[in-house]
């Protein structure tokens, strides 16, 4: 007889500079859920190392969202086990993305679970939450079909910035990092690399623009010393978009190019969602994108770890920034190393929750 598992595992922030996996108890999924068992996560390199360092400022919205113990994540892949009563489009056996965080699996809302289609490989859909994010910078900048467009960073939110830009409709996409691989990487999406820092490659963005600056100017870095050359860099009247979050929002500074040049400053954040931008709509336009080829997202993965090396995972993304990109946690293969789980008849389960199917 086919089993529900009734335990799982799910990483934990315990404190600064320190993660666990933990054993969870599984509920049956109630009426309008789902139970689904992952198969893998997709750590940010950005908001969860400057968590789990506490990398922020006291005061901050940071500061006031992170307590312990502390549950990481917002990108996972994996397959329905289970649906509960009510739940329609969405069967046992089909595979989702979630905003959900790193764990084994999940019981949750049947509407924050986005069906993936089937030829969109798993390693190409854990990226929809980043893309989703990295939406709404690009949808801040308001691209117009011709424009010229600089993205700051080459890290995960830039690489899906820069391709959200080059599928907006912008002429030229520019993007500024340190690392040579990472350019590689957004080049491959038909991008225009410039190895430096924002500093460094002010002269080289006007050089390859024919002394023109760019319109836009996306700083995905989450450095708070970056603003002021992307105020530098951009076009008199052009739009300086703030899309890497930071943990020190007071060592962020406007420059007199903000008022003597006219500049537009607006910020972008994954919480600031509207009916023209939000999960399900951005699910829609990512997976058409990835499955027709005009998202490409080959080798932006560059780790794996099974769950049980998260301290690992996190030290390394936590030291050697310029180094990762994806980080990828295999939930798949770490089932076969994690302690026997006690696991229910289905029919009882269902017969007490309402499952279907």
């Amino acid at each position: 007889m086919k089993t529900l598992p009734t335990t799982g595992h799910r990483l934990v922030f315990t404190g600064k500079n320190e993660v666990e996996l933990q054993p969870f108890a599984l509920s049956a999924p109630a009426a309008g859920e789902v139970l689904v068992e992952n198969q893998c996560s997709l750590l940010s390199t950005g908001t969860e190392t400057i968590v789990f360092a506490r990398k922020f400022d006291p005061g901050t919205h940071w500061d006031a969202w992170v307590r312990y113990p502390f549950r990481p994540g917002y990108a996972t892949v994996g397959r329905v086990l289970a649906v509960g009563e009510g739940v329609e489009g969405i069967a046992p056996g089909k595979r989702v993305a979630t905003r959900m965080g790193h764990g084994s699996h999940v019981v949750m809302k049947a509407e924050n679970a986005y069906p993936i289609p089937d030829d969109v490989t798993a390693e190409d859909a854990i990226w929809f939450g980043l893309a989703k994010i990295a939406g709404h910078g690009v949808r801040a900048a308001q691209i117009s079909l011709g424009q010229s467009v600089v993205v700051i960073g080459a890290g995960p939110i830039g690489q899906m910035a820069t391709r959200w830009a080059l599928v907006s409709g912008a002429a030229r996409v520019l993007v500024a990092d340190l690392s040579l691989d990472r350019l590689k990487l957004a080049a491959r999406a038909g991008a225009i690399p410039v190895q430096g820092s924002a500093a460094e490659t002010t002269a080289e963005v006007r050089r390859i623009l024919g002394g023109a600056r760019p319109d836009v100017v996306i700083d995905s870095t989450g450095n708070a010393e970056v603003l002021k050359s992307a105020f530098g860099m951009v076009e008199t009247e052009g739009t300086v978009v703030l899309l890497g979050d930071t943990g020190t929002p007071t060592e962020q500074r406007l420059t007199g190019d903000v008022i003597s040049r006219g500049l537009k400053l607006v910020g972008a954040h994954d919480g600031r969602n509207s009916p023209q931008w939000n999960n399900p709509v951005a699910a829609d336009r990512f997976f058409e994108f990835v499955r027709t080829k005009r998202f490409p997202l080959d080798g932006l993965i560059t780790h794996r770890f099974l769950p049980s090396q998260c301290v690992e995972a996190y030290t390394l993304a936590s030291t050697d920034r310029l180094r990762t990109l994806g980080v990828l946690f295999d939930w798949s293969q770490a089932a076969k190393t994690l302690p026997a789980e006690t696991a229910a008849p289905a029919a009882k389960v269902a017969a007490l929750a309402g499952v279907t199917g």
